[in-house]
């Protein structure tokens, strides 16, 4: 039985399919968190929980946006409502386990923006 020499341009293409899995994951991540108003509301909740004018407020959204986003955010798994049946109704906002491990990227971005934005 006869080994053959491993194939150079296998090599190659498994080194192209990781990088394209990594550029994926990279790109994935993006489009579930990258519009402006998604960024702009976790950031607002990485501190705890909030409820719906306290982001309204803190975020400038409009109530339509704020409520798209919110719900975007919630089908995605990062944030979790929480209803209070008080008079009148309140919505409790807070991120979840999935959201929560964003805390790290944040300061991440933040520390970068501090060193390279002006």
């Amino acid at each position: 039985m006869t080994t053959q020499p491993p194939d150079s341009d296998t090599e190659e293409k498994t080194d192209a399919e990781q990088q394209n899995s990594d550029l994926c994951n990279v790109v994935g991540a993006v489009e579930e968190i990258g519009t402006e108003w998604k960024l702009i509301t976790l950031h607002n909740l990485r501190d705890g929980e909030k409820r719906f004018n306290e982001l309204k407020r803190s975020t400038g959204a409009s109530s339509y946006t704020l409520s798209r986003v919110l719900d975007d955010l919630e089908e995605e798994g990062l944030i979790e409502n929480r209803k209070e049946l008080e008079s009148p109704v309140a919505s409790y906002y807070t991120l979840t386990e999935k959201g929560g491990d964003l805390r790290p990227v944040f300061e991440a971005l933040d520390d970068w923006g501090a060193n390279w934005l002006e």
